[in-house]
């Protein structure tokens, strides 16, 4: 018992290792997108849910740690302690289509996502502790354009100056939180979440001109956050029969200040006469979370089917993009304002026998797809929707020990796109390990 708990702690300790560095340097997207306000939004989903396209709101699960919804912590099983760890890779292709032709290309990645564990605290109430991703930055890509300069007034001193931007940024949000879920009976659950909120986003524009007598531009945008929120949800479950049953789930995050100033570096340079000078503006406790409501209802028929529904909304409209002191101009996404974000998931598992002795009768079949609205407004346009399918499956790992572990493994395929705007289309492959152990049990000998 000592050396799992010792196994444990060491796991967790290099899951945070892990993200830690990922939270200034490493990112899990390529996404052009991810410049905008917090980032490209993660999926908070684990386990069983990623082949399900993220679905769990509604679920209660007693083999699975669920996060989306804390009240399913009480479902755990008294005799056990779960842990569930998953990684991504991933290929994205952006495609680009302007008056001078359709640019296409392809970036590769890959990213730990989460470490996550849960038990049995007390009769009636379950626990749960671990790491799971919020939002991600990463982006590296140049733009070119034409100026040209004094040709209404001084024709014959017209000069064509080429403006070449470089635009790189990388980060991310990251979440260690501790739960707990109280089934307060056979029906009702409710459960929350208190986390802790930390990361950096940088983001690097690098202007230059082809004219030496313009002065180049460079602007550093940095935010770091540390700060705490809390998530809440409730589960009620309502039998039909002996064989079927209903269980709805409702989670609620209210809105947080961030508790960050993000700073903007900006420095100018005369290529001629050799001149910089450098200024910083802030911008005081600019950062904010968005109110959060989720619903969430699934289906079970024994052990063999489960179909859910996912919604989820957030209240960005109600948040005003970073702005800083003096004039140094906005966040790296010129944005006056954010919309409010509408994201539905379906999803579903088939198990033929879940206690069956054939290994084939005990895979879980997993799918699911998902439609959601973008956050962002981009050149006074609404920006681009997201659709998403995936499939998987849970493979049991069987020894002489354990029969209730899985590795899940599914595929995703992500479009993202929106009218005169950058396509972008993604497939992932999610991996994720669930051990099961019997940790508590009591053992008698004769």
């Amino acid at each position: 018992m000592k050396k799992s708990v010792f196994s444990l702690i060491t796991l967790l300790i290099l899951a945070s290792s892990l993200l830690m560095p990922s939270a200034h340097a490493q990112s899990g997207t390529n996404s052009p997108y991810s410049q905008y306000g917090l980032g490209v939004l993660a999926d908070q989903s684990i386990g069983m849910s990623r082949g399900m396209n993220g679905v769990g709101i509604g679920m209660r699960e007693r083999g699975q740690v669920n996060y989306l919804n804390p009240a399913s912590y009480s479902s755990i099983d008294s005799l056990t302690f779960i842990f569930d760890v998953g990684m991504t890779m991933q290929n994205s292709n952006f495609k680009e289509t302007t008056s001078m032709g359709t640019k296409s290309i392809n970036a590769k990645n890959a990213n730990f996502e989460y470490a996550v564990a849960s038990f049995r605290l007390v009769k009636h109430v379950g626990m749960s502790f671990g790491i799971v991703p919020y939002s991600n930055v990463g982006y590296d890509f140049q733009t070119k354009s034409k100026i040209i300069s004094n040709y209404v007034q001084y024709p014959e001193t017209t000069s064509k100056t080429t403006l070449t931007t470089q635009n790189e940024g990388d980060g991310g949000l990251h979440q260690l939180y501790l739960g707990a879920g109280w089934a307060i009976n056979k029906r009702l659950s409710i459960g929350a979440n208190v986390n802790y909120f930390w990361g950096t986003l940088d983001q690097i524009m690098t202007s230059s001109y082809t004219d030496t007598y313009v002065k180049s531009l460079l602007r550093y945008y940095e935010s770091t956050v540390s700060t705490v929120k809390l998530d809440f949800g409730v589960n009620y479950t309502l039998p039909l029969n002996k064989k079927d049953a209903m269980t709805f789930g409702l989670t609620f995050t209210p809105g947080y200040k961030m508790g960050s100033s993000p700073k903007c570096l900006v420095i100018t340079a005369n290529t001629q006469s050799a001149v910089y000078d450098s200024t910083t503006y802030k911008a005081n406790d600019a950062l904010r979370i968005p109110m959060q409501i989720g619903f969430g209802a699934s289906w079970k028929h024994l052990d063999k089917w489960i179909v859910a529904m996912d919604y989820t909304y957030q209240n960005w409209s109600a948040i005003k993009p970073v702005k800083y002191i003096d004039g140094a101009g906005r966040s790296m996404g010129d944005t006056d304002e954010y919309n409010n974000r509408h994201k539905i998931n379906v999803g579903a598992q088939f198990c033929k026998n879940a206690g069956g002795r054939s290994f084939g009768d005990r895979i879980r079949y997993r799918f699911g797809m998902g439609y959601a609205s973008s956050y962002l407004i981009i050149n006074d346009k609404k920006g681009p929707r997201e659709i998403s399918m995936s499939a998987g499956v849970g493979l049991p790992i069987i020894n002489a020990y354990n029969n209730r572990s899985m590795l899940n493994v599914s595929l995703q395929w992500t479009n993202t796109n929106a009218t005169g705007m950058i396509r972008d289309n993604t497939f992932r492959i999610n991996l994720g390990l669930t051990f099961n152990e019997r940790w508590f049990a009591k053992w008698k000998f004769e």
